[in-house]
């Protein structure tokens, strides 16, 4: 695996589990990684949401944290996405090649 797929993962990951700390403390999270030559790395997230009306006081948020990743994850030649799945959990998943690009 080149070193810039796993540093866009853990950032990736750091995000996501910053995310869920802030809209969603205390509530379970999820972190599963898989991956191989032939389909990359790929990467899920998932955290509870908060009980209704228990977000408390949110710190203020550019709101531009996942889709600063989003372009990031696409500009190394992968995919991702996030929003609520319908049990009601948060969920940020993709796939990053195994290999880095040549550019990086």
């Amino acid at each position: 695996m080149a070193p810039s797929t796993g540093r866009h993962t853990y950032r990736v990951v750091q995000e996501a589990l910053t995310n869920a700390r802030k809209h969603a403390p205390g509530m379970p999270v999820a972190v599963a990684l898989s991956g191989g030559r032939e389909y990359g790395l790929a990467f899920k997230i998932t955290s509870d949401a908060a009980p209704y009306g228990d977000e408390g006081d949110l710190p203020e948020s550019s709101g531009m944290g996942l889709l600063g990743l989003t372009e990031r994850v696409e500009l190394a030649g992968g995919k991702l996405a996030h929003g609520t799945d319908r049990a009601g959990r948060f969920v940020v998943h993709g796939r990053l090649p195994w290999e880095g690009r040549d550019d990086e």
